[in-house]
């Protein structure tokens, strides 16, 4: 079950009608928990580090969160709380807290009652953090308040055993508990508590299709983001690895439970009690083995991409898409660290497809795309990425409204800092520039590039204030490019029909 990406994200006691401290200091607000002060600088507020849920420790490792203890005295957010714990990887030094429980908050400094956008991070399920998106520039320009999340990842996210309740599903809990913090608390701050805009992108786009087929997540947002992750997303044999297994992001219950089982028979546990007892360190060995939700479960009763087909998902307006070279940075690395091989792609397409592998490579042959890497990373890109996208958005624009796009700049500011071995073109994750500074750095945009982010944010802000971006709805698919605007035919482009 393990994944290996590469990128790169409660019952409350509510106080309806929270208020700001005086009006002679912008930086401290009163939440229903206690008071926060944090920073005011230039345009923005910036609130860093509230608990929106007791740390899950101790006992708590494995349960569902709890509410966060109130506290007395103006709380200093001015720094982030510590990130869940996960190995080294998008975080350089990784973290080792299970105190992490923590969201941020960025806000217009114009008065007003703000559209909310709750931010859920990617990073496979395993990696990541709210703090690594810097939400200013979106907050500002786009006149929303702005929620960054942490929830838990990995084998303290979604670790399953059988008989243990909650098993698989810790991590999507905790996203609900944050949910239900905003709906109580972000009128303090000049957000609408009515008017919430759940988004994410990869892994944080599946827990948003998780949330709309929730059972639990009914009445906590009022529209929906999916930024390159949907219902569907799943992968075939050597997709992005040699050697990797087929399967969907979600798994069913009793496949998670049983990889549990095995695990804490390898940690010297015969049940769940022995394990909460395991310090953090031991346990990080099985950090990427848990990275998929389960299914079958309280949070999913069912399969999301069947729930979406079956109508049995909250109808809310859902704003859906994808970047045009979804696969290219794991391509980039196939073999060994470099790109794929001719020879590595022959091998890989008769091991994935068989008797199939000479249509396969008729739709995909190197002579077409210029390449063996970047004919699988087309393939990658259609079957795991643009056509489960697509599928993800016809089920769910035959009950609500539905707006589809495409980003599709050819040359995005880089993500990593190593030169890269092969164009990268509009690859996964290169579109979160337009909406934040990541890590820590701003991007450096061309004009035009500059000109696309704010046209992003200006129509990602209208369609959490309205429901509604600008365009036509679903049928019709909007590629953003600096250079162009407007439709682009993106089953032909990916090839959905020779997928379905």
């Amino acid at each position: 079950m393990e994944r290996r990406w590469l990128v790169p994200l409660v019952a409350a006691a509510l106080v309806a009608g929270a208020t700001t401290a005086a009006a002679a200091d912008e930086s401290v607000v009163r939440t229903g928990y206690g008071a926060v002060r944090g920073e005011v600088s230039g345009h923005t507020r910036v609130f860093e580090g509230i608990p929106y849920a007791a740390p899950p420790v101790g006992e708590g490792r494995w349960r569902d969160p709890r509410p966060p203890r109130r506290w007395d005295g103006v709380r200093d957010a001015t720094a982030p709380g510590p990130a869940c714990a996960q190995l080294p990887g998008e975080l350089p030094a990784g973290s080792d807290s299970e105190d992490c429980l923590y969201l941020n908050v960025t806000t217009p400094s114009k008065a007003g009652r703000k559209p909310v956008v709750v931010w859920v991070h990617g990073g496979g399920f395993f990696m990541g953090a709210g703090s690594n998106y810097d939400a200013r520039r979106f907050a500002e320009r786009g006149d929303v308040v702005v929620v960054t999340v942490n929830y838990r990842l990995g084998v303290f996210g979604f670790f399953g055993m059988p008989g243990l309740a909650g098993s698989g599903t810790f991590g999507l809990r905790d996203q609900q508990a944050a949910l239900r913090w905003v709906r109580g608390n972000i009128a303090a701050f000049g957000g609408d508590p009515r008017n919430v805009t759940l988004a994410g992108q990869s892994a944080g786009a599946m827990s948003v299709c998780a949330q709309l087929t929730s059972p639990g997540a009914a009445g906590l947002f009022d529209k929906a983001v999916l930024q390159s992750g949907s219902c569907e997303t799943g992968w075939l044999d050597n997709f992005e690895y040699r050697h990797e297994q087929e399967a969907t992001i979600f798994q069913p219950l009793g496949v998670v439970a049983a990889h549990g089982a095995e695990v804490a028979h390898e940690l010297g546990c015969a049940d769940v009690a022995c394990l909460r007892g395991k310090p953090v360190g031991e346990l990080m060995a099985q950090q990427q083995a848990f990275s998929q939700p389960a299914y079958g479960t309280a949070v999913l009763p069912s399969y999301p991409g069947d729930a979406v087909r079956k109508g049995q998902f909250h109808r809310v307006p859902v704003l859906s898409g994808t970047t045009r070279d979804e696969a290219r940075p794991w391509i980039a690395a196939y073999d060994h660290g470099a790109p794929m091989s001719a020879a590595t792609f022959e091998t890989v397409l008769g091991e994935t497809f068989g008797v199939r592998a000479g249509a396969v490579r008729a739709v995909y042959s190197p002579e077409r795309y210029g390449s063996a890497a970047l004919a699988w990373a087309a393939l990658v890109t259609d079957r795991m990425w643009s056509c489960t996208q697509n599928s993800t958005a016809r089920g769910l624009a035959a009950r609500t409204r539905v707006f589809e796009y495409e980003f599709a700049d050819p040359a995005p500011p880089k993500l990593s800092p190593l030169p890269p071995q092969m164009d990268l073109g509009a690859q996964h994750a290169s579109d979160l520039w337009d909406f934040f500074d990541l890590g820590g750095r701003a991007p450096k945009f061309t004009e035009a590039q500059q000109r696309l982010s704010e046209r992003m944010i200006h129509d990602w802000s209208a369609f959490a204030a309205t429901g509604d971006p600008g365009w036509p709805r679903f049928g019709h698919v909007q590629s953003l490019a600096p250079d162009r605007v407007g439709p682009v035919d993106l089953v032909r482009e990916h090839h959905c029909d020779f997928w379905r």
